[in-house]
């Protein structure tokens, strides 16, 4: 192993090592009975993961997270893939007018687009304010850029056109090849943006603190109402939350590979 090769893997583990020291402190934190004046904790319990998971309010809100963050991006799929296939394949001039439209919610703050969503959606024909579903379409806006991003990239470097037309060549129809031919060889791109976008709806606050508030109350608003609380209570939900993200996108990526092989096969 040249020189070169070991001084970049030991740039590369000190950097996990700094990355991770935060994560580590706050796990040993979940589990210290006492830590004030000691370096390490000076004894280690599990009573607050026992506290945490024995509070239903703790796993309704878990529940919740999950369930808006899955129904906001299953309807961005449905309408993101088919956008962006269409427009890079049959309607490429109309790529840079998508790019714009699908930055926006990075320039409006969370507060803004809350308040606004809130003053149009709180009368009328479609009063769904402080419900579910104002925090769905929130989530649906927010989420676009993540999507959008991961997978026109995917889409680019495949040559959708070269692809489409083989496949018409072969006698399939364009529904036919897009679902058996462009979808599987998208799908890493779209697990890729899938994963960025559901830790970021899983963990965002503002807009659910905002539009939904207590009346439906999801892992961050939970934390935020028992941060005051115990400090070893929050870190031990803190942990939680990492720990269920990345099973889910163990899970996920799982998937995806039992479908490649399957798609190979």
């Amino acid at each position: 192993m040249s020189k070169k090769v070991k001084k970049t893997n030991f740039i590369s583990l000190g950097i996990m090592i700094y990355l991770f020291i935060p994560v580590i402190a706050t796990f040993l934190y979940s589990i210290a009975t006492k830590w004030q004046t000691t370096l390490l904790p000076e004894g280690l319990t599990l009573k607050w993961y026992i506290m945490l998971f024995s509070d239903t309010r703790f796993l309704a809100a878990l529940g919740r997270s999950l369930l808006v963050a899955t129904l906001s991006l299953s309807i961005s799929m449905v309408v993101t893939i088919p956008a962006i296939f269409i427009t890079i394949a049959y309607l490429p001039k109309l790529e840079k007018y998508l790019n714009m439209i699908v930055v926006l919610p990075f320039a409006v703050p969370g507060i803004v687009l809350a308040v606004g969503l809130i003053r149009i959606y709180s009368k009328g024909p479609f009063a769904i304010a402080g419900t579910i579903w104002i925090l769905v379409g929130a989530y649906f806006i927010v989420c676009l850029p993540f999507l959008y991003q991961g997978m026109k990239n995917n889409l680019k470097t495949i040559q959708v056109n070269v692809l489409m037309d083989a496949a018409e060549l072969l006698g399939a129809s364009k529904l036919q090849a897009f679902f058996y031919i462009i979808l599987p060889n998208m799908m890493k791109g779209v697990i890729v943006s899938l994963l960025l976008a559901f830790s970021m709806l899983f963990g965002e606050f503002v807009l659910a603190n905002i539009l939904v508030g207590g009346n439906f109350e999801t892992v961050q608003i939970y934390l935020y109402n028992k941060n005051a609380e115990r400090g070893h209570l929050t870190s031990a939900i803190v942990i939680t939350y990492f720990v269920f993200i990345l099973i889910i996108s163990a899970v996920v990526v799982k998937v995806n590979q039992i479908m490649n092989k399957a798609v190979e096969s």
